[in-house]
């Protein structure tokens, strides 16, 4: 399946943000196959543009985020250890003993381990404390500063979780950074769908930079594409794990989530509540294709649409959302089946787009 295979492309591709280079250049490719032109921007944005049958049509950019959460290295101790400083929402409790990878100054990825106490020597009182980040330290095996710095290893170098892909009982699967290559595939298989039936619509397909950041890339890329409609593709928090329940009813497997609020809450008080017009066109669109179109509004997260729909004039904006179990985490979990639905979704409410009034 060309979707999965994309996901797995991607999901090994190192990419926190302010690093995007690497998934920037995989994107590029992908969209020159399907004879786009393409571009990436100063900022680091991957657009690549699909020209539409009908010029008068309203315009369009799709997009997800490239970039991932991660570390940066902060300091290097004079015995070889290395201490991380975070780049975005890092859940503290699943980090010691995990693989990361440290990019050097040349791009190479350098295998270490964050460490942790061994179990021998715990005491009883430490055994059920979540130590913060600033704590923990990252053993590439060196035995000293001057070893890790011929390493290329300096002061800044990214640092990601160990890029691994995994599939599980029918079409899940589980992963690092799924969070946002999801979007990032369907983005990419929206290309190959157009390259068959072109749209009436101009269509902007967009890789953003530095949503983990500071939800920074998309506004930059929205004023070089100045769309009419914005459609932005993200995870959408699964509510049916045990650890979850009674937070939602979203489920994986059953198709794409509309998001009707969403708000972050903490830190960056801000979220999107979706234009009616675009509400509209996703239900009808689900309806014409038969596709189960799953609701959530949720406090606690955002996505890029929240500073995009303020660009211009004021854009038309929907965030789209496939159901995700585990974010943050090194393992996010996904099924590949709503990565399909979603995509016929998208395609489908593109093809609406004429019944707006602008």
């Amino acid at each position: 399946m060309r979707i999965e295979k994309l996901l797995m492309e991607t999901a090994l591709i190192p990419s926190l943000s302010g690093y995007e280079q690497k998934m920037a250049q995989y994107m590029k490719k992908k969209f020159e196959e399907n004879d786009l032109p393409v571009k990436i921007d100063v900022f680091g944005n991957c657009i690549a543009k699909v020209e539409g049958k009908n010029p008068s049509a309203p315009s369009v950019m799709v997009f997800g985020h490239m970039d991932q959460l991660g570390f940066m290295v902060r300091y290097i101790e004079p015995d070889g250890f290395i201490r991380l400083e975070r780049v975005g929402g890092i859940p503290e409790k699943v980090l010691p003993a995990l693989d990361v990878q440290i990019q050097n100054r040349k791009g190479e990825m350098i295998d270490g381990v964050i460490g942790v106490k061994s179990h021998h020597a715990t005491p009883a009182e430490e055994k059920y404390i979540v130590e913060k980040y600033t704590s923990l330290f990252v053993d590439v095996g060196a035995a000293n500063r001057e070893q890790v710095e011929k390493m290329g290893i300096t002061i800044g170098c990214p640092v990601v979780y160990t890029p691994k892909f995994k599939k599980l009982a029918g079409t899940v699967v589980s992963g690092t950074s799924l969070d946002n290559r999801i979007a990032c595939a369907i983005v990419m298989e929206l290309a190959y769908r157009f390259r068959e039936h072109k749209p009436e619509n101009t269509v902007y397909l967009v890789g953003t930079v530095q949503e983990e950041f500071n939800l920074r890339g998309a506004m930059v890329a929205a004023r070089t594409t100045k769309p009419d409609v914005a459609i932005c593709i993200d995870i959408a928090l699964e509510g049916k794990t045990p650890d979850m329940k009674n937070m939602n009813d979203v489920a994986m497997g059953d198709g794409p989530v509309l998001s009707l609020y969403n708000f972050h809450g903490r830190g960056t008080l801000n979220g999107t509540i979706p234009h009616p017009d675009m509400v509209r066109i996703f239900e009808q669109a689900a309806q014409k294709k038969g596709i189960n179109l799953q609701r959530l509004a949720l406090i606690g997260s955002l996505t890029d649409m929240a500073y995009l729909q303020f660009e211009g004039t004021g854009v038309r904006g929907v965030d789209i959302g496939v159901p995700c179990r585990y974010t943050h985490t090194p393992v996010e979990t996904c099924d590949i089946k709503d990565l399909e639905s979603t995509t016929q979704l998208i395609f489908e409410a593109i093809n609406n787009l004429n019944s707006l009034q602008l």
